[in-house]
């Protein structure tokens, strides 16, 4: 671990710091501002949605201006949407609020790639662990996020207002750090940044395909219950410091794991890691199902978040073995936009979900995805296994 690589971890905390905020909170606001009651996890959807259609202008840019540049770009509009959020709470302008959190989402595009940009700053033998110990930074959201809602909450007259004030302060605190980091340079010439395979070669690829699917259908799964347990909790009459409590636990089994996971991954390699990953996720949804008190949703939130962490720290290692260096953003903004298509189909489903059809058939839904996960895995280790014997 470099100061480059702590600083940039410390970065990827004040995101999930934005994030786990966002997740406690607009899902709450848009209950209240929303014409109806499945529209309330629309603001969620938003931020997804907005980082699904800021992936190929978020790759541009980080090819023509290179890693320090486009990231505090990112920073930059992660303020003002943060601002826009608060004029739209005080309002009470719902769509307005939606507005933000799409604009919001070319922050969280750009931040997604930090967990890339790690590898770069590390030596090949370690980039497994470099990209293990950043997203352990998220440790700092787990904890700032949650308690910044609650601390937050009634700053100003009008509810979780002050919130999105505090959250462009952390964005601006961010890019101060960000400014310190020193990043490998850009390509040289257009010519070298434009070389390399076509995309859809690179997407054909059975390690690629893998990569894509675990990590957009593990998130996907994680987002689905993480943005429905607000909502969920507050039908189940749980108070808000209960609901901070269940999310900061869950931030940290998303992220803790980050100090060896690179290691367990090291040793045992990638898909046995994520095979273990998926099987968390399983257990956290036969916990859910056994009831809707304070500590199933705690307990099965934590091993959604341990499940998470494994599933997606093996994903992001398997997709460094389908590109070359010169095909970096184009690849990951393909990964990336696979993240984000699931997530917002995710967050509208949560909502919809939740508030229509109940928590249980919400967790019974999850299965399905789990499943195709599952034969994900399979198909690449059994193909493998029978490149070897060939």
């Amino acid at each position: 671990m470099n100061r480059n690589l702590w600083l940039l971890a410390i970065c990827q905390g004040l995101f999930l710091t934005n994030n786990v905020t966002f997740i406690a909170i607009n899902g709450l606001v848009g209950l209240n501002l929303a014409p109806l009651g499945w529209m309330a996890t629309l603001p969620v959807m938003g931020y997804v949605v907005g980082g699904a259609l800021s992936t190929g202008l978020v790759a541009r840019t980080q090819s023509r201006f290179g890693r320090k540049a486009s990231f505090q770009l990112g920073l930059l509009v992660a303020v003002a949407s943060a601002l826009l959020c608060c004029y739209a709470a005080y309002s009470k302008n719902f769509w307005l609020l939606v507005a933000a959190t799409v604009v919001a989402g070319y922050y969280n595009a750009n931040a997604q790639l930090y967990r890339f940009a790690a590898a770069e700053l590390a030596l090949p033998a370690f980039r497994e662990k470099a990209i293990s110990l950043v997203m352990a930074g998220g440790l700092l959201g787990a904890v700032a996020g949650p308690n910044l809602a609650v601390q937050t909450r009634g700053l100003t007259e009008t509810p979780f207002a002050g919130a999105y004030l505090a959250l462009a302060g952390v964005a601006l605190l961010a890019m101060a750090l960000l400014a310190w980091i020193e990043f490998p340079a850009p390509p040289a010439s257009k010519a070298q940044a434009a070389s390399g395979r076509p995309l859809a070669i690179i997407m054909r690829q059975p390690a690629f395909i893998v990569a894509a699917a675990a990590g957009a259908l593990g998130y996907g799964v994680m987002n689905l219950l993480m943005a429905a347990t607000p909502i969920a909790m507050q039908v189940c009459g749980l108070p808000f410091s209960d609901v901070a409590l269940v999310l900061e636990w869950h931030v940290i089994g998303m992220f803790a794991p980050g100090f060896f996971t690179g290691h367990l991954i090291k040793r045992f390699g990638t898909l046995p890691i994520m095979g273990v990953g998926l099987a968390l996720n399983v257990v956290c949804v036969l916990i859910a199902l056994s009831g809707v008190d304070f500590k199933q949703f705690l307990a099965s939130l934590f091993l959604l978040g341990l499940g998470w962490n494994f599933l997606f720290t093996g994903a992001t290692t398997l997709a460094l073995t389908a590109y070359r260096p010169e095909e970096k953003d184009k690849a990951q903004g393909a990964l990336n936009f696979c993240v984000f298509a699931v997530l917002a189909i995710s967050s509208l489903a949560s909502g919809v979900l939740v508030t229509t059809q109940g928590w249980t058939l919400l967790n019974l839904g999850s299965l399905l995805p789990l499943g195709l996960t599952g034969l994900a895995l399979g198909w690449l280790a059994l193909g493998r296994r029978q490149g070897q014997n060939a």
